[in-house]
């Protein structure tokens, strides 16, 4: 085949157009009567706070065009009162459609509702003399070993209860949890609700993807060695990790919404939604194309290796974020997520129009999971093909499927 021409270069002409057409760096002085989004949008050019800026516009968009809206919630984000802040807001708005978070967020997000109190502390006071008072410490923050204990003996009671004497998903067993205290609280007369209840009241899927790592499972494993066959309930991860992909799949497929991932730190909470996007693609043969806007906040350097600092552009690799969401749709935030996200979410929350219907994607569970079991019967017997292994030499693994083209373009 006869050659193709080369590209042309770029001149020095044509890349100063593309320079001139850039935002211009020109703040003009905070008069403190400008609105929140307005000092987002002209007073953040550089730097990790032109990340948040860029952060807070994908926040918008998600909004505004009505995206299916992932939110995923690491560490002990609760002990901070992140959860009372800006998630329970975002959710009583209409702008969170599902959570994945850890056990310690939802364990300690109890404190306060038996009457604990979560106290700012200094970090360098000595933690021998912190433990000898029976003081817990999550860096400055700090609770009695009593809160801990009481916590237990809620969560230890609520378990016991009959509807959670069976098998099911984290979702459920959150769902039946928030129900629960939802009526514990309105029995208290709580002013301020949990996480729990609160997703419990507006239909928003809680999945915990390392569900055993966390002080709820804990007392789970006490109440079976304790109780034996009568403490029936288990935990199915099969099942929970086949849900998360199913109401992906009912964002995309059935409600023909696009999807972002909101996330706040890394870690399991992070992967276990991504996850969702090769489930579907790569194992089950179900088409995808992954999360349509990803932002993300968190400390973490990029080049460690690590899940999570992963951007949204290594995650395209994976198959879990789509291409235009890598070109357009994605902001890796290098900053703590408690120094920046509350601000983002009063800009985002001052527009009185800035609400949504919500969702209920808990309610969508059934069909969801019986939608896309559909899907795999339809592939089963080009999946049956997936379930041996033959080894093979180097030389015989076939090629890349445009490998051919590209070899006769040579």
């Amino acid at each position: 085949m006869p050659k193709q021409p080369a590209a042309s270069a770029p001149t020095r002409g044509s890349l100063r157009k593309d320079f001139e057409r850039a935002r211009n760096v020109h703040p003009t002085g905070i008069t403190g009567k400008e609105r929140p989004a307005e000092i987002i949008r002209q007073m953040f050019p550089a730097y990790v706070g032109r990340q948040e800026r860029t952060a807070f516009q994908l926040m918008r968009r998600s909004v505004d065009d009505d995206y299916a809206v992932f939110l995923t919630l690491s560490g002990a984000m609760t002990p901070a009162g992140l959860h009372q802040s800006c998630i329970i807001p975002l959710i009583e708005r209409g702008l969170v459609d599902c959570i994945t978070t850890t056990g310690a967020n939802l364990y300690h997000d109890a404190h306060r509702i038996i009457g604990h109190r979560v106290r700012e502390i200094e970090p360098n006071a000595g933690d021998l003399q912190y433990r000898l008072a029976r003081i817990i410490r999550i860096y400055d923050l700090g609770f009695w070993e009593e809160t801990l204990l009481e916590t237990d003996k809620l969560f230890s009671a609520i378990l016991r209860k009959p509807e959670f004497q069976k098998k099911m998903t984290t979702v459920e067993l959150h769902y039946l949890l928030g129900k629960n205290v939802a009526e514990m609280e309105e029995a208290l007369g709580v002013k301020s609700p949990s996480l729990l209840a609160t997703a419990y009241r507006y239909g928003v899927p809680i999945f915990v993807g390392a569900v055993q790592d966390g002080s709820i499972f804990l007392n789970i494993v006490k109440l079976k060695r304790l109780l034996g066959s009568s403490f029936k309930l288990e935990i199915d991860v099969n099942d929970d990790v086949f849900e998360m992909g199913a109401i992906q799949h009912h964002c995309f497929a059935t409600l023909k919404k696009p999807m972002a991932v909101w996330i706040l730190g890394g870690g399991v909470p992070k992967n276990y939604t991504l996850q969702g996007e090769p489930l579907l693609d790569q194992i089950l043969g179900v088409p995808t194309h992954g999360f349509d806007l990803d932002l993300q906040f968190c400390v973490d350097p990029v080049d460690n290796g690590a899940l999570s600092s992963c951007p949204a552009s290594e995650g395209h690799t994976w198959g879990k974020v789509s291409a235009e969401s890598v070109e357009s749709g994605s902001v890796y935030v290098h900053a703590d997520v408690t120094a920046v996200f509350p601000w983002l979410t009063y800009a985002l929350l001052s527009d009185p129009a800035v609400h949504r219907k919500h969702r209920r994607l808990y309610d969508a569970r059934a069909r969801a999971v019986a939608d896309l079991q559909r899907e795999v019967d339809k592939r089963k017997k080009k999946l049956a093909e997936t379930l041996e292994f033959t080894p093979k030499r180097r030389s015989s693994i076939p090629p890349p499927p445009d490998a051919k083209k590209r070899t006769k373009k040579k």
